[in-house]
């Protein structure tokens, strides 16, 4: 294929001889001449000829002349084309993509996603996820941060419960892991600051608009800690450079969807959850959707923020390995981020004590047999140290205004969908 210049570029080329590709987006033929709207991955570009057209999402290559033209996309065209078909569809696909707005619902989006996500709109969102993890990446690379790969096959709960995807792993049984937590744990122990991109997976019979079977956990561990706020700074740095990102690296993906980037505090407020639970009139351990959304309300109202910390959730509801409160024991050094009325990161200090693990497991009735590998690394001195795990289509659920987490994700997966 000759030099390809994409969409976006034209500016840079007026009045010279270049070659596009990409898909027929929208094609209008008149009496004298015709308009063929390309679209590629950063744009639509526009070329007039008096020949006939390809039909829409046909795929071609197109070399012309980039003249200057107010009307068309990106204020460019191509005149005197030379059109070249790269391959024509067999079927049409299950709504306009030239159209501005999807004319579809989500279910016949999501069963014809390989399609479907090429309108620009839809695309959007994995554009700005991307940028996303770009900006967890280099924030975490910048802070002394290793990353790391940790198995997806494992032999034990993560996360101490039933709600794991079993499977036969050569005759014994294993699961998909809840999340990296173990590994990134014992890797502490190894290279001091760790993180992970990657998929988790929760055997929840959930069906609402926030939860996913399978969805991108961005983690991070580091060790050396005093306590969880040395962790809560850290994801501070995190969320600020992953939203820098967005600003940066999609800012037409996000003006698309008429995402609002939101200001990340210096230092983003936080409550215990006493005072949570007295702020929203709440006498249960956890907190509910309902009182999530009146709390990231008083942050907007009182500081500013769309962001909270809620910290000291009671130890009953964190997991086993995580640090309690050496003032308060009944409570955890653990923390949620609330963004926007939802829970969008937990976190925590760990348990670093070999003895402290024996004694939290059998204070939940459990022994130590099936979390060896796990409390392997315990017993060799591990530093004080902490993490937490942010969801990657919440995050850019809340960023785009999504009314459904599945609008961010690719393929989902859920309790009713296993295809695409």
């Amino acid at each position: 294929m000759i030099s390809r210049v994409m969409s976006a570029e034209l500016a840079e080329h007026a009045g010279q001889r270049v070659t596009i590709a990409g898909w027929v987006h929208r094609r209008r033929q008149l009496k004298s001449v015709s308009f063929l709207v390309v679209r590629d991955r950063t744009g639509l570009a526009q070329a007039v000829t008096a020949h006939d057209l390809p039909g829409e999402e046909s795929v071609v290559q197109v070399t012309g002349t980039v003249t200057a033209s107010p009307q068309a996309p990106g204020g460019y065209e191509l005149v005197a084309p030379e059109i070249e078909v790269l391959a024509e569809p067999c079927a049409a696909p299950p709504f306009d993509l030239f159209r501005p707005e999807p004319g579809a619902t989500l279910p016949t989006i999501l069963d014809h996603a390989p399609v479907a996500l090429r309108h620009p709109r839809l695309r959007a969102p994995l554009e700005i996820a991307a940028a996303g993890v770009a900006g967890f990446r280099e924030t975490l690379d910048g802070l002394g941060f290793t990353e790391i790969h940790t198995p997806k096959i494992v032999g034990s709960a993560t996360e101490s419960g039933a709600n794991v995807f079993g499977l036969d792993y050569f005759g014994r049984p294993a699961y998909l892991a809840q999340s990296p937590q173990f590994y990134k744990q014992a890797m502490v122990g190894v290279l001091e600051r760790v993180y992970e991109v990657g998929p988790v997976f929760r055997a929840e019979p959930h069906d609402t608009a926030r939860h996913l079977a399978q969805y991108t956990s961005l983690d991070a561990e580091l060790g050396f800690v005093r306590d969880h706020r040395d962790v809560m700074a850290v994801l501070r740095e995190v969320v600020a450079g992953m939203t820098e990102s967005v600003r940066r690296r999609a800012a037409s993906a996000a003006a698309l969807v008429g995402a609002t980037l939101p200001e990340v505090p210096a230092e983003i407020p936080a409550v215990h959850f006493t005072e949570a639970q007295r702020l929203t009139s709440c006498d249960e351990p956890d907190l509910s959707p309902v009182q999530e959304r009146r709390l990231s309300e008083w942050a907007l109202r009182e500081h500013g923020s769309e962001f909270l910390f809620v910290t000291g959730y009671p130890m009953a509801k964190r997991p086993f390995y995580t640090h309690p409160d050496p003032a308060r024991p009944g409570y955890s050094n653990g923390f949620d981020l609330l963004f926007r009325g939802l829970e969008l990161v937990t976190g925590g200090q760990r348990l670093h004590a070999y003895a402290d693990y024996v004694a939290a497991l059998a204070a939940r009735g459990e022994g130590t047999q099936a979390y060896e590998g796990y409390l392997q690394a315990f017993k060799h001195g591990m530093p004080p140290h902490g993490g937490f795990a942010l969801g990657l289509e919440r995050w850019t659920a809340r960023l785009t205004g999504a009314a459904n987490i599945r609008q961010t994700t690719a393929f989902p997966r859920d309790l009713h969908r296993l295809s695409p």
